[in-house]
């Protein structure tokens, strides 16, 4: 079951695990589109948060999605947990960075925002 992608100059292994026949050399296709949809509005928000010259010590994205019960199984609701940490972090401004991402720029979202929920929580300094 392991391929080898090759994708804009970069190698990497998509696998399955060993009860579909796989041997669990990389990742599952499904979670690749999670961490898709996490890159893209990762690097949005940071990109915006930089431009109101917002500071934070770290950064950090997860992301979960819950499928349907039916094949072929699609995600139905997805949550994105914003975390960040730091001494002077603006709630106002992480929050209209990330709903420019969510709402304009982020193409990940607007392809996932066709057949699931995507929610979001901002956390700060856990």
């Amino acid at each position: 079951m392991e391929f080898d992608i090759e994708l804009q100059g970069h190698h990497f292994t998509i696998d399955a695990d060993d009860t579909v026949g796989g041997s669990d050399k990389g990742p599952r296709p499904k979670p690749l589109v999670l961490s898709s949809l996490a890159g893209c509005t990762g690097m949005d928000v940071v990109y915006f948060l930089r431009k109101m010259r917002m500071e934070w010590n770290s950064f950090k994205l997860e992301v979960k999605g819950e499928l349907t019960d039916k094949h072929p199984k699609v995600f139905k609701e997805i949550m994105l947990h914003y975390i960040f940490t730091g001494d002077n972090l603006n709630i106002d401004k992480i929050e209209k960075a990330i709903k420019m991402s969510q709402e304009k720029y982020c193409g990940v979202t607007a392809m996932l925002n066709k057949t699931a929920a995507i929610n979001y929580e901002i956390v700060l300094n856990p």
